[in-house]
């Protein structure tokens, strides 16, 4: 059932040549489905206003305005450098045309942040920065193509789902953990659910895991992946269930270049002309309830509905 993100609509103007929050919005983006996992709290902008934008003023103003909103993205938006997003967002494209091009969302000491439906393309520095922030839902988006992480959680963040994403075009892919001098902040915190997303040719980091315990990868789709998948490094404790991996010589590891080993536990994933990985130690038990799909249905599920929809 698809649930609706729009919440009580109000009146008003965001900023100085801010686009106008409509009191009934003609064409209102609707969720796909509501997170499950360690985002499964996250409301985004539901209790606030719907505005639509399609200018970059518009969408830099409505991102980080005070208090819950959901943002409509119409076409595709150019930026340039990282947007700063404020809490309590929902930020989501019109059908399956919305974007943005050449810069990034930096979600930084913020709280309650739904990505859905975006195409993110081509960012100087990171498509999607999560620093210090809590409550996040990033979905059904497509990344790719970023100079540096497609999609990087760090800095204590937590209560994080990433979910329906098609990652495709990109090394470095995503990160989750960025120091190993950072245990003091991050131990603890940096707890995320990462299911179906498509991890496509992206070569590192799907995801690459510092600390956080549990971090939960399960019925994601990876193929051909030329350097690693799941790297659990400084103490993380990784989950990887009824994922399927092809074409992966290496689906998942412990350590990383100068970063210590975590534990990683694999249980019931489908490998298909890849390596066998490398597990060891124990994993904190996932605290939520979740219905996983066969590993032997992933491939087929996950590119079927990964991606903007």
């Amino acid at each position: 059932m698809r649930k609706s993100l729009v919440g009580l609509l109000m009146t008003g103007v965001l900023a100085a040549g801010a686009a106008t929050v409509a009191t009934a919005a003609p064409n209102p983006v609707d969720a796909l489905d509501t997170p499950i996992g360690f985002g499964a709290d996250t409301t985004g902008g539901v209790g606030g206003g719907t505005v639509t934008v399609s200018s970059t003023g518009e969408f830099v103003d409505a991102v980080a305005a005070e208090g819950p909103l959901t943002v409509q993205v119409e076409g595709t938006i150019g930026l340039s450098g990282m947007v700063p997003v404020g809490s309590d967002k929902t930020i989501v494209g019109v059908g399956t045309t919305g974007g943005l091009a050449g810069g990034g969302l930096n979600i930084r000491q913020a709280n309650n942040v739904i990505v859905q439906r975006l195409t993110i393309s081509g960012s100087g520095d990171d498509n999607i920065n999560v620093e210090e922030s809590t409550n996040i839902w990033i979905d059904h988006t497509d990344l790719s193509n970023a100079a540096d992480g497609a999609l990087d959680i760090k800095a204590a963040s937590d209560a994080v789902t990433v979910s329906w994403n098609h990652f495709h075009d990109q090394d470095k892919n995503t990160l989750l953990g960025h120091s190993d001098d950072n245990e003091d902040q991050d131990k603890g915190k940096l707890r995320v659910t990462y299911h179906h997303n498509w991890f496509d040719g992206t070569s590192q980091r799907n995801p690459r895991v510092r600390f956080g315990n549990p971090v939960h990868v399960f019925n994601n789709y990876y193929n051909d992946i030329n350097s690693y998948g799941v790297a659990s490094t400084m103490n993380a404790g990784v989950l990887v269930e009824r994922n399927h991996f092809e074409n992966v010589e290496d689906p998942f590891h412990l350590g990383e270049g100068d970063s210590g080993p975590g534990s990683l536990v694999a249980s019931n994933n489908q490998l298909v002309n890849s390596g066998n990985g490398e597990t060891g130690g124990s994993v904190a038990e996932i605290p939520y309830a979740y219905a996983p799909d066969n590993a032997a249905n992933v491939k087929s599920i996950v590119t079927g509905g990964a991606g903007v929809q």
